[in-house]
């Protein structure tokens, strides 16, 4: 399980320049090929590209999060490992019939041995953003859930016994 401690010492290790993340990134393209073309792939007009470059920032923090907590070497992760965890997510995402997308998120959680990355993954979410440039920016609702569902799908293929 990865702990709210790991991931703030990824966070920290990115935000002190301790890692230098443009290095981290095309170590995470080298190490997870398919992973890295599933994030970075066809999203054109879903997410704005604050919104693209942010889900790769959390992508990058969830696998140096889960690289830590490991004691061996991840195992590279397939399309098809990809698109079926992507397509359960999706399955129960469209399933919850909350209006409030916390509420939409709860049968994840309960789902999820992985509950601090999920609610890293929530928070950062819901929460304002920084761009590259250091300005504050909001996910919009359209961008939310799949960006949601991209990450959790992340979470799931990386974190998986």
């Amino acid at each position: 399980m990865i702990t709210e401690a790991i991931i703030d010492k990824v966070l920290e290790n990115f935000e002190n320049q301790a890692v230098d993340y443009e290095q981290a990134v095309r170590e995470f393209a080298a190490k997870q090929p398919a992973l890295f073309s599933y994030l970075i792939g066809d999203n054109e007009g879903v997410f704005s590209q604050d919104e693209e470059d942010f889900l790769l920032y959390l992508a990058l923090a969830i696998f140096k999060s889960v690289e830590a907590a490991s004691t061996e070497d991840l195992p590279i992760i397939g399309e098809e490992d990809i698109t079926e965890a992507e397509e359960a997510n999706w399955s129960l995402m469209e399933a919850s019939k909350a209006a409030d997308f916390h509420k939409r998120l709860d049968v994840f959680f309960e789902k999820s041995p992985e509950e601090d990355l999920m609610a890293f993954v929530e928070d950062a979410l819901t929460g304002e953003a920084e761009n590259e440039e250091g300005e504050a920016f909001s996910i919009t609702p359209e961008g939310r859930e799949p960006m949601f569902v991209a990450l959790k799908t992340v979470i799931d293929v990386l974190t998986v016994a």
